[in-house]
């Protein structure tokens, strides 16, 4: 009987061997799919295709520079082992692990997390564009001074200098036929190399993957861009080549060949290879936040560039022409409760208005979320922002409440602003605020002089709207100062006081005149005229803060939203006076194209 229950057992074994599952014992997968390969790509290329140009570049200086390594080492090896084909060739990769253990950006590394975003349609063209651009250019700036250093810094011995000679020589006398098909074969490696290193689990696989890969390139005698720009360039430097002929008939074939092998043989590839299930653990609800066909192809000439990795602010979007829409951007709900009040007296003043209050997380580096995480994070940022907007229920007006996760805190405000429609924003800042350590795809400047709406930029400890003070000279910024101070005295009974300061005794009739008209032409017959001849604005402005709750001021003509990025917004009163202060800023016009295709 025992027998006969043992050959049924080893039988039953045999067949469950043969239909895949294990025959005996306990299987833990010990390596990811090609899904969860996918969805660290995505991670990794969120925080690459977000980071500011100046970060872009520099990494890639520092990749450039390593690359000349590589060269150095070759040279040295070929010149010791008397041009042995694999002795020569045993320390070349060396530069290339220095880069992808160390983070550096390399541009044939950037066919692959960047191209996997813009191909799900996460990333503009236009944005996929922006980063090769910047990291090829700090790649060629980092290979140029390593090429001059050996070149002009005595590096290599008279032998070394003639094999770094005869090497570069060699890819110059290659046609470009060869060049484009050898470099399309380094690309495909290279991007490989990529899509198994976020495949392996630890740093020594990643290592012998690294060495194994790039040890390939010189013995198949295949061709890198940034290796063969800075060969090219050493020819240049020692006098024996014209920078466009190394350019035309060496570097280029080789970047195309490259960007080919990196994207269509890899990319492309092992994209259709994963399962129709890869957007939707990539990014919150699916293929619902993919941009649309005219942004995926103009970026934010149209619309945006990127979709967050959290972004339920999308379906607030503006249907009437009509209302009066107030974004109000919160970097913590605990605490900017009195924000969301503010944007709502506003609002009330509005026949038809709605409060937008959009809860922006700046995701730490390198994260991740499943989509039952994502879920979780939604459903507590709604219920806080509940909590916060229940203020708004004293002004009957309509809240909407989203929530945003993103790399790029600041110019994801200007995104959903503009995707929005909104008529104003209304921000607080202060040292805990995520717009201090603004980080954006854009410059910050070319961001904050094409606003895409009015700003109000608020002290929010304690906002106090009983006694207003608004000292003004007139201009767009003071007028919606004016139009800020108008709504707040319709709904709340606020008393506003204009204050003018003259230049001396001589202009304070014409400064009354002044105010009396402006006061008739923005709603502010009511308000209280003060004129001062002192002369001494801002002493003027402390003095008078001082029997006021609020200080609504005008931005200036550089603007105030740039400066307070960068910290250099340095106003003595603002430190001075007791009083809530609010700074206004008026749009300051769209873009051509926008005014030209865009809404509105």
């Amino acid at each position: 009987m025992r027998d006969s229950d043992g050959e049924e057992d080893v039988r039953e074994a045999v067949e469950r061997s043969r239909s895949g599952a294990p025959a005996a014992g306990r299987v833990i997968r010990d390596r990811f799919s090609s899904d969860e390969v996918f969805q660290r790509i995505i991670a990794a290329a969120d925080e690459e295709i977000t980071s500011g140009s100046r970060e872009l570049f520099f990494s890639g200086l520092a990749a450039g520079f390593a690359i000349t390594i590589t060269f150095l080492l070759y040279v040295s090896l070929t010149a010791s082992t008397g041009g042995h084909p694999i002795l020569s060739a045993l320390l070349y990769p060396l530069g290339f692990i220095y880069i992808i253990i160390g983070g550096y950006q390399l541009y044939t590394e950037n066919t692959l997390p960047p191209v996997a975003l813009t191909i799900e349609r996460l990333a503009s063209v236009p944005a996929l564009l922006r980063n090769w651009v910047v990291v090829l250019a700090g790649n060629f700036m980092g290979g140029a001074l390593g090429a001059a250093a050996l070149a002009y810094g005595s590096v290599l011995s008279d032998a070394e200098a003639l094999v770094a000679y005869d090497i570069a020589h060699k890819g110059i006398e290659t046609a470009p036929a060869a060049l484009f098909t050898k470099a399309a074969f380094a690309g495909l490696i290279v991007a490989g190399v990529v899509w198994v290193e976020y495949g392996a689990r630890d740093t020594i696989s990643r290592l012998v993957v690294v060495y194994l890969a790039f040890l390939a390139i010189p013995l198949g005698g295949l061709f890198h861009v940034v290796v063969s720009f800075t060969e090219m360039l050493y020819l240049v430097f020692v006098g024996d080549l014209a920078v466009l002929v190394g350019m035309t008939d060496f570097v280029i074939p080789v970047l195309l060949g490259n960007t080919v092998g990196g994207v269509v043989l890899v990319t492309v590839v092992n994209y259709f290879q994963t399962t129709e299930h890869r957007l939707e653990s990539a990014r919150f609800e699916g293929a619902n936040r993919r941009l649309s066909p005219k942004e995926w192809a103009f970026g934010g000439l149209v619309g945006r560039s990127y979709v967050p990795v959290i972004d339920t602010a999308a379906k607030h979007a503006r249907t009437d022409e009509g209302t009066y829409r107030i974004l109000v951007p919160i970097s913590n709900p605990r605490t900017e409760q009195r924000l969301v009040e503010f944007a709502s007296a506003i609002a009330s003043a509005h026949e038809q208005a709605v409060v937008h209050a959009v809860y922006v997380v700046q995701t730490p580096s390198r994260s991740r979320y499943d989509s039952n995480s994502r879920r979780e994070l939604v459903e507590e940022s709604d219920q806080l922002l509940s909590e916060v907007c229940s203020v708004a229920d004293a002004y009957d007006v309509d809240v909407e409440t989203s929530t945003v996760v993103s790399h790029r805190s600041f110019e994801e405000l200007f995104t959903i602003a503009d995707r929005d429609d909104a008529d104003l924003v209304v921000m607080g800042w202060g040292e805990d605020r995520l717009w201090d350590a603004a980080r954006a795809e854009r410059p910050i400047g070319e961001l904050t002089n094409r606003l895409p709406c009015d700003f109000l930029i608020v002290d929010d400890q304690g906002i106090d709207t009983s006694r207003i003070l608004l000292p003004t000279i007139g201009g767009p910024n003071a007028e919606l100062s004016a139009e800020v101070a108008s709504a707040l005295q319709s709904v709340g009974d606020a008393e506003v006081t204009l204050l003018y300061v003259a230049d001396g005794p001589e202009d304070v009739e014409d400064g009354e005149q002044f105010l009396e008209n402006w006061a008739i032409d923005h709603g502010l017959e009511d308000a209280e005229i003060l004129v001062d001849e002192s002369g001494e604005i801002e002493a003027t402005i402390e003095r008078e803060a001082k029997d006021h709750t609020m200080l609504i001021l005008g931005a200036s003509e550089r603007g105030v939203l740039a400066r307070l990025v960068r910290n250099t917004l340095h106003l003595d009163i603002l430190d001075e006076v007791d009083a809530s202060v609010v700074i206004a800023e008026r749009s300051n016009g769209r873009s051509l194209w926008r005014r030209l295709f865009g809404r509105r």
